[in-house]
Formats: structure tokens, C-alpha cells, sequence
């Protein structure tokens, strides 16, 4: 769990909040928004003071303002900046009063992790087209964060640029000493230059945030509020070239059939920045390894639908939101649903089960990736990724992944100053199948959407849409099982789309939002989205469901008013339902929550969902069978949140179900601890138990010898699950830290009272849909599925830009067909007396700036 959050997040949550403006009297000038930066003669040593000719020059910010809790509010404690530049370098000093110095609260930790910490924060518009930049922020410990900032709201903190900063905490308070290469940043080729910028001071303790110039969290927009910078004549040209070559060496054992299998590797790979223009960069990376990175967390999926994971990658993470186009999401839903998941790029090779392969790689090499990625002068942002993974061989030499090539092309032309933008996107997948691989995946897929969204005058109502249409080809046999998938359950009997000659697959989505995006108090949004049957995007992009419309409404009321016992009070109202193409309703809905954070910090967050309001029907229950009558749920759920500002933290959340007439329920119970000790370790434990209990758990379709009936099996399912996650990090400085990642997983259940579909699966009374199963064998008896993934890392920056990784990495895993007798102790012990998976790696990278 995070345990700060920046300027933009906190105002991405509240969006629009109470207009406080500040009262002035009728004499009194307007705060200032703009400001000269001085001409540095000689540059200033980075050392967190400001004895330098530079800083006795320079004009100081002082007109800081409160955003945070109350728009407008004088600050608790003064702050004065100053501005600074040369032909190479922008510089900043800010000066953070305190008179209680001692009182400071700040944490060492590792770079661009978010600490319980005072902060300064920089905000950079270098292009000053009020849409992107960039943000630089700092602790007193000297823990560096930063992001760069598109479409004026939305964060990449993936993005790491080369940069200093230098920290002091002194009688007076503490201080932040910046230098900011312009080589980071993008500009024109003009003589002279005004760039957007902000600063932003987080006063912990106060639980307080004050700007210059102020921003307004009730007008919407990020980049658009910031103020001015002007004065920067004759900048260096931005260097073009940037380039990090790595030296990886890798050690695996894994267990085999014959004992333990060691692998060992040593792989050159590099990433590459050029500068194309002045804002348009190409990014390169080349045999590329991501064995820093955090495993997965460990699930067991019983729906018919896949996992998502968050992509952790850097090189994907970076610029991620330049290629984003969602599907399926709104205020209301909205669970990664969209037509780029670059986690299909680099996966594991995906007919390893189909052919009984044990011994492939967890991950398909990626041999090379671009990124071309920019905003033009006149508006355009543009986004353009290409990949290609290897050609992977299993036992035997049957080919387990055909090398693959993948495409997208994302641009964006932004009109009346931001405030009205059209786009489009093209997406496609290329595979070089052979006898192996042409029946199971398709040869290519293509996707094409376009989409607009409009401000209107005031900047309070907005309307967005798009327009997607896509097409995959190959096979009779892989577009018969692109038939038959979860996503499209062409054979469903009451729906009968199925045709098993079919080479191709088309489909399209549409989707329509009208939001009120500012405002005093009240926020809004609905929308219509609907996409077809034969509409596919998994093979670069993420969709759990096609065949299915749906209309959101959403309705948020904001108090960010400081109040006698909060600071911050949120009330949403949400109303949802969902419908086949045919209009075969699928789920009604009605959800209320809270979120109220009180004077000490702490917060409470509670809300319930009354569900299948009326008559509706389960798609995909029956498992590509006749969609089943559905009974009403309620699902509750309540959240408290400690005082983070305290050295332990607590945190306990509890999610309850219950539905199908009272037959089935499951709580979830998620504590947390976390740990701050001697303002350097920093450790959380999170334990996540949950019991369910499902009257009518879906098995899946079932043919006999002899029958051509098929039938659709259900079981009673009585399942226990615990994961227990376990964080540490000690930084021994700033830029060299110990991270440790440790989830143990157990996941276990019983079936019983096996049930067929019945003749009647729309029925309104509940047993009337299912008959008993008369054969034994079609119990499938339980699970017990156990599995541990932990990461060590040791990062260390020993040069600006350049670092070094030591990972060890540990995994075991174990499923039997039955739930045992032990509890989870038991378990837990078995889980550890298996035979790990061991993965040593070291990685050194050097940066180059030319």
C-alpha cells in the first residue's frame, strides 16, 4: 500500500472539490502567477544551501497558498523558492521554514517510492502547451521521485530521468537545492522560452499542502494551472542521444523429472533514448531482461475468465499512458479492460500445456522493442510501439511460440487549447505459425478504434466516445476455439452463433460518457457502451466479455471542507446494468460508499452493492451452456485506515457476499500492518483470508459414451484461502537499498452435490434450474493448491543513471486433488518442504549521455 500520495493523486481523487477562494479586498492585487528565472553566471554547487551568488540574485516565490485541505488557506509554516538557470542546467532552491525542525517527519527510502514524508515538489511544462510535463520531488532524506505528466491529469512514474537534489534540515527548517538537466526535458529550438511551473510543498504533520501559484481542486485540469516561468534565453540544444548498455549473468535451477536442472546464462542487452526532435523521442531496447522486477502475486482462478496483472516492466511501464485506450470502463466498472496489455508481449509460451511441456521458459525472450513517443507543436501526440519475441522450441522440437511481431500506433490531436480532443489507434499482431502453432493461435489480429472528447465552455460537462473495430484470422480450428472461448461463448444454445468453418472473426464496440467534471460539490458521469459478439482484442489487448452492452451512472458528492471532525468527506451513488447484444439482461445494480478522512488522518471507507435487481441471467455460468436464471446478492464491505504519520500503522478491511437466496456466501478479512522504524526500515505484513461458500459452482460442459447430450455440471463448493504478504526495505542510502517481496499462498476446497443444468435453467424458483447428478465420477473431489514467490533485490545507483542489481529469486508450487485434513499451519509447512525453483542474477547497466 502506498504510504503517500503526490499532488496530482490527491487531486485525481477528488477531482472537483468546494470553490474556497481566497477573499481579497477590492485594493488588493491579484496573486502573482509568473515569475523571471535569473541567468546563472557561475553555476551553484548542489549542497542544500544557498550561499551561492545565484540564490542572492534571484527574486524569491514567497505567495504560497493552502490547496490542501482548504482551497485558498494561508499556510501554516512560509516557504521561499528561487529559480535559476544556464544554458545546460535549470536550478531551484526552496526553503522550507520550520520552527520545530525536529519535528520533521521524513523516511529513506529507495527512489520513486512514496514515503509518510514532508516533500517539495516541482512541476515542469518545458513545452508550455499546458497538456504535458513533468515532476521532481524530494524528502528531507533526499529520496528522489519522478513522473512525467500527459493529457493534463494522468502520471507516468515509470519515468525515471537523470537529475539532482540536495537536502538539509537546519535550524531554520530544511531545504531542497535542484539541478535539472535541460537534456531531461523537451523544449523548442526558440531563442527563448517560457516554461509551466509549479511548486508544491506537503507539510506532514499538518496533514497540509500549499502551492504557488494555488491550485484548484474544483476546476478540472492539471497542467493547465500552472504558473510561469519566463526568462530562459539561448538553451543548449537538447542532446539527442542516451543510451544504457547491461551486462546480465543469470543462474537457474529448477527441479526435473531427474533431479535439479541448473541453467546459466550471461546475455549483453542495452536500452536506448534519441532524441528525434525537440519533443519526440525513440526509445529502443534490445534483448531486454526484467529480472528485477516483482513476481506476480499468487492466485487460483475458478471463473471462466482470464487473470489480469499489472504490467511492472520499465520499459513498458514508461509512457504506458500515451498508448492507453479502454474498453468496458467507467466511473462505476472498470477492471483493465483495453486494446493494449503489453503483458501479451514477452509471456509465457502459450502452448507449453498444449503440448505437456514442463521444462519451457517461464517468459518468451523478447528480442528487440521501440518506442517513438511525443507531442508536436501543433497539438498531436503520438505513440508508436513494435516488438518481436523469438521463436520457442519445446520437447521434441514442437514449436511452443512462433515468433510474433507487435504493433501499435497511437495518435491524439488536441484542439481549442486542450479542451477538445480526437484520436485513433491502430493495433496488430503478426505470428509466423507452423504445423505446430496455425491450429491453436490465430495468424494475425487487427484492431482500429478512433476516439473524441469535448470540454465545454466553463470546463464543468464533458463528452467522450469511441468507435472500435477489430478482425482476427487463421485456422478453422484456432477461430473455432476463438468461438468457443469465455469471451464470445458462440455455441451458447440460446444464442447460437457457432460456425466451425469459419477462418475470421470480426466485431466492433462502441462507447458514449457524458461527465460533469466540475464543479463545487457535485460530479457525475453516464455512459452507453456496447461491444459485439464477434468483437476480439486478446491478442495484444485485455477483454474479459463481448456480446454485451451496458449503462453507467455515477453521482459523487465532494466536501473538502476542514470541518469539525474531518477533512475530506466523499459520498458516491453508482446504478448499473448490463445486457447481451440481444438484450438478454445480465446483472442490475445499485452501490453507495463513503470515504471520510477525519482530522487525526485516519480514514473510514464502508459501502454495499445490491445486486441482480429483478430478472436477470448468469452468461457465462454455465460454461458455453444456456445462460442461468440469477438470484439477488448484497455485497457490504467497510475499510479503516491508521495514521500514517505514526511509526506502526495499522490498516483492516472486510468484504462480505451473500447471495443466491442465502446458499452462498464468502467474507474476505484483509489486516495490515506497517512499520517505520528509526525513520530508515520500512516493512508491512498483509495477511488476506477468505472463505467461500458456493452453492453452484460452475464445472464446466460434459459429454458420456454413448449420449450426445451435453451437460452442464455444478458442485457445491466450500473453499478456504489465506496469503500472507510480507514486505521489508532498508536503504543504506538514498540510492543503494535491500527490498525484500515474500507471499506465501494457500488455496484449498471441497465440492460436493454434484448438479446437472435442468431442462429449465430460467426458472424463478432455485432448485427447479438444477437436478442431482446421477454419476459419481463427475465429483470431482477438491484442491489443495499451495504456492510461495519471493524476490530479494539490491539496487544500487552507484552513478547518475547507472545501476546495479543483485536479485535472488524463490518459488515453489505444489496442486493435489484434494483438499487434505491439516489446516493452513500444515500446509504451510508442506509448501516449505518442497523442492524450490532458485533464480541468482546480477545486472550492471552504464549510462551514456551524448
Amino acid at each position: 500500500m502506498l504510504l503517500g500520495l503526490p499532488l496530482l493523486a490527491a487531486i485525481t481523487l477528488a477531482r472537483q472539490v468546494a470553490d474556497l477562494r481566497p477573499r481579497q479586498s477590492a485594493d488588493q492585487p491579484p496573486p502573482v502567477r509568473s515569475v523571471a528565472a535569473t541567468r546563472a553566471a557561475r553555476a551553484p554547487v548542489i549542497d542544500g544551501r544557498d550561499d551561492d551568488a545565484v540564490w542572492r540574485e534571484a527574486p524569491a516565490i514567497t505567495e504560497f497558498q493552502e490547496w490542501r485541505p482548504s482551497e485558498g488557506g494561508a499556510p501554516k509554516l512560509p516557504t521561499v523558492a528561487k529559480i535559476a538557470y544556464d544554458a545546460a542546467n535549470l536550478y531551484v532552491f526552496v526553503r522550507a521554514f520550520d520552527p520545530h525542525p525536529d519535528s520533521i517527519i521524513t523516511v529513506l527510502a529507495r527512489r520513486d517510492y512514496f514515503t509518510p514524508s514532508d516533500m517539495i515538489w516541482l512541476f515542469l511544462d518545458s513545452y508550455h502547451d499546458r497538456r504535458t510535463g513533468y515532476e521532481f520531488g524530494v524528502n528531507p532524506s533526499g529520496v528522489k521521485l519522478d513522473a512525467q505528466v500527459y493529457n493534463d491529469g494522468n502520471e507516468d512514474f515509470a519515468w525515471d530521468a537523470v537529475w539532482d537534489v540536495a537536502t538539509r534540515v537546519d535550524s531554520l527548517g530544511w531545504t531542497a537545492e535542484f539541478r535539472i538537466p535541460l537534456s531531461q526535458l523537451r523544449y523548442g529550438r526558440q531563442k527563448n522560452h517560457t516554461f509551466g511551473f509549479t511548486i508544491d510543498r506537503d507539510l506532514y504533520r499538518y496533514s497540509q499542502r500549499v502551492s504557488w501559484p494555488l491550485f484548484r481542486q474544483s476546476k478540472a485540469g492539471f497542467v493547465s494551472q500552472f504558473g510561469e516561468v519566463g526568462g530562459f534565453d539561448d538553451l543548449e540544444a537538447p542532446r539527442r542521444l542516451e543510451a544504457a548498455p547491461y551486462l546480465v549473468t543469470k543462474n537457474v535451477s529448477q527441479s526435473t523429472a531427474t533431479g535439479i536442472g541448473r541453467t546459466q546464462d550471461v546475455t549483453l542487452g542495452g536500452d536506448l533514448k534519441y532524441r528525434v526532435a525537440s519533443n519526440l523521442t525513440l526509445d529502443a531496447t534490445l534483448n531486454p531482461d526484467f529480472g528485477q522486477v516483482e513476481a506476480d502475486p499468487a492466485v487460483l482462478n475458478l471463473s471462466a475468465f482470464e487473470t489480469f496483472f499489472n504490467e511492472q516492466r520499465p520499459f513498458f511501464v514508461a509512457g504506458r499512458g500515451l498508448f492507453q485506450f479502454d474498453v468496458n470502463c467507467s466511473q462505476v466498472n472498470c477492471n483493465g479492460e483495453g486494446l493494449v496489455y503489453s503483458r501479451r508481449i514477452g509471456r509465457a509460451p502459450e502452448l507449453a500445456g498444449t503440448y505437456n511441456d514442463n521444462t519451457s521458459p517461464a517468459f518468451t525472450r523478447i528480442l528487440g522493442a521501440g518506442k517513438l513517443t511525443g507531442r508536436l507543436p501543433g497539438g498531436l501526440t503520438i505513440g508508436a510501439l513494435n516488438a518481436v519475441t523469438e521463436h520457442v522450441t519445446g520437447v521434441g522440437g514442437v514449436t511452443i511460440e512462433p515468433t510474433t511481431n507487435y504493433g501499435v500506433v497511437r495518435l491524439r490531436q488536441d484542439l481549442r487549447g486542450g479542451e477538445t480532443s480526437i484520436g485513433g489507434i491502430v493495433t496488430a499482431v503478426n505470428r509466423d505459425n507452423d504445423s505446430w502453432t496455425s491450429p491453436y493461435l490465430r495468424h494475425n489480429a487487427y484492431v482500429g478504434a478512433a476516439d473524441f472528447r469535448h470540454r465545454f465552455p466553463g470546463g464543468r460537462f464533458e463528452v467522450s466516445g469511441s468507435l472500435d473495430f477489430s478482425r482476427v484470422a487463421g485456422s478453422a480450428q484456432a477461430i473455432d476455439s476463438t468461438q468457443r472461448d469465455a469471451v464470445h461463448y458462440y455455441q451458447r444454445p440460446d444464442a447460437l452463433r457457432y460456425d466451425p468453418t469459419r477462418t475470421s472473426l470480426s466485431g466492433d464496440a462502441e462507447e458514449l460518457q457524458i461527465s460533469k467534471v466540475g464543479g463545487a460539490h457535485l460530479l457525475g458521469q453516464t455512459g452507453y457502451q456496447r461491444r459485439s459478439a464477434g468483437f476480439e482484442v486478446n491478442d495484444l489487448g485485455y477483454l474479459q466479455r463481448a456480446d454485451q452492452q451496458s449503462w453507467n451512472t455515477w453521482i459523487g458528492y465532494f466536501d473538502r471542507h476542514e470541518r469539525a471532525l474531518y477533512q475530506r468527506f466523499q459520498w458516491n451513488f453508482n446504478w448499473w446494468q448490463y445486457w447481451t447484444t440481444a438484450g438478454l439482461p445480465e446483472e442490475r445494480a445499485f452501490n453507495t460508499n463513503t470515504h471520510t478522512t477525519f482530522r487525526n488522518t485516519w480514514s473510514f471507507h464502508t459501502g454495499a452493492t445490491w445486486g441482480q435487481l429483478g430478472e436477470t441471467y448468469c452468461y457465462s455460468c454455465a460454461r458455453g451452456g444456456p445462460a442461468v436464471r440469477q438470484d439477488s446478492y448484497l455485497a457490504p464491505w467497510a475499510g479503516l485506515n491508521g495514521d500514517d504519520r505514526k511509526a506502526i500503522v495499522p490498516y483492516f478491511w472486510v468484504n462480505y457476499w451473500r447471495g443466491d437466496g442465502g446458499r452462498s456466501h464468502s467474507i474476505n478479512l484483509m489486516p495490515e500492518v506497517d512499520f517505520k522504524l528509526a525513520s530508515r526500515v520500512t516493512a508491512a505484513i498483509i495477511p488476506n483470508y477468505t472463505r467461500t461458500s458456493n452453492a453452484v459452482q460452475p464445472l464446466g460442459p460434459k459429454t458420456i459414451a454413448g449420449d450426445t447430450t451435453t451437460y452442464y455440471l455444478f458442485a457445491h463448493l466450500e473453499q478456504k484461502q489465506l496469503g500472507v504478504t510480507m514486505r521489508f526495505t532498508y536503504p543504506f542510502t538514498a540510492s543503494a537499498t535491500l527490498q525484500v517481496y515474500a507471499q506465501p499462498f494457500v488455496s484449498k476446497g471441497t465440492y460436493s452435490n454434484a448438479q446437472r443444468l435442468s431442462a429449465t435453467p430460467r426458472a424463478a424458483d432455485f432448485a427447479s434450474r438444477y437436478n442431482p447428478d446421477p454419476v459419481a465420477a463427475d465429483n470431482p473431489g477438491g484442491f489443495n493448491y499451495k504456492q510461495f514467490r519471493s524476490n530479494v533485490v539490491f539496487r544500487w545507483e552507484y552513478r547518475a543513471g547507472s545501476t546495479l542489481f543483485v536479485v535472488w529469486s524463490q518459488g515453489r508450487q505444489n496442486s493435489t486433488g484434494a483438499e487434505g485434513t491439516q489446516g493452513f499451519r500444515g500446509d504451510l509447512s508442506d509448501l516449505f518442504g518442497l523442492q524450490p525453483d532458485n533464480s541468482f542474477l546480477v545486472k550492471l547497466s552504464y549510462w551514456i549521455n551524448r
